[in-house]
């Protein structure tokens, strides 16, 4: 019997990457520089959002937002049950509490019916996982939220470029994580983003994954290097210049696999 070497996902690069990433090492300029700028910048703008800050992973994003949100010891946390650990790890990372609601059979993401039941007086946010790039029902959530006064965070490090309702998800929560891991459909290796209107939030999470630096060498709180490179960015940027066609092309394979395997 022939053994075929057959990958989950492999990362869709060409010159467009390894041009930018040759500029990059040319300019002597690693980090802290305009290439990771460049990348929020053109990231928000593809989100559609007022902020999005580069991060070193989208573990860290996902505890960067829960810090920012000052969620902590004595606090609960609604987390899907059918996601990645760091949905719910995260939460743990920052002393919370995970609470976990089943999901819908037929989109794999958090069941409405069920946060309901779970939101006590100690809930301080739902996180809403977009998993497999299906958008979770934000717009309920959205509602749920703000009628009971808790944080909506959208956990969207499989869903670059879906969209519910006509906007992008990553636009509907107070804030939201991507991941740009290896394996996503918009790649830089390692790497994260987050994504949020909120310009309070934005100001806070840029100190945390700066060691609390308002200026250099003037740090107002406890922070981290939780940055990004410009290396990394310069992956980024080559990427999303090329997402949509990238996701299309995962549409039609997706839709070959199902046809054809649909008898098996």
């Amino acid at each position: 019997m022939v053994k075929l070497p057959i990958r989950v996902s492999s990362p869709y690069i060409t010159d467009e990457e390894v041009e930018l990433v040759r500029k990059v090492l040319l300019s002597r300029r690693l980090a802290a520089g305009p290439v990771v700028k460049e990348f929020e910048e053109r990231f928000a703008r593809f989100i559609g959002v007022k902020h999005a800050l580069a991060v070193a992973n989208g573990t860290i994003a996902l505890e960067l937002i829960l810090k920012a949100l000052s969620i902590g010891p004595g606090d609960e946390v609604i987390v899907p049950d059918f996601t990645f650990i760091a949905t719910a790890s995260t939460v743990l990372m920052v002393g919370a509490k995970p609470v976990f609601a089943d999901i819908e059979l037929d989109t794999y993401t958090i069941d409405i019916n069920d946060v309901q039941n779970k939101i006590t007086n100690r809930t301080k946010a739902i996180v809403a996982v977009h998993l497999y790039g299906h958008p979770a029902n934000v717009k309920a959530l959205k509602e749920i939220c703000d009628d009971k006064g808790i944080h909506l965070i959208e956990d969207s490090a499989q869903a670059h470029g879906a969209k519910a309702f006509g906007k992008c998800v990553g636009s509907f929560g107070i804030a939201s994580a991507f991941s740009f891991y290896a394996t996503k459909n918009l790649t830089t290796g390692e790497g994260g983003m987050i994504t949020t209107d909120d310009d309070n939030l934005a100001n806070i999470i840029k100190l945390l994954r700066n060691h609390g630096q308002e200026r250099r060498y003037y740090h107002v709180m406890l922070g981290s290097n939780y940055r990004m490179s410009e290396i990394h960015a310069a992956i980024g940027l080559a990427q999303l210049r090329k997402l949509e066609f990238m996701n299309r092309r995962r549409e039609e394979l997706a839709k070959a696999y199902t046809e054809r395997l649909s008898n098996v």
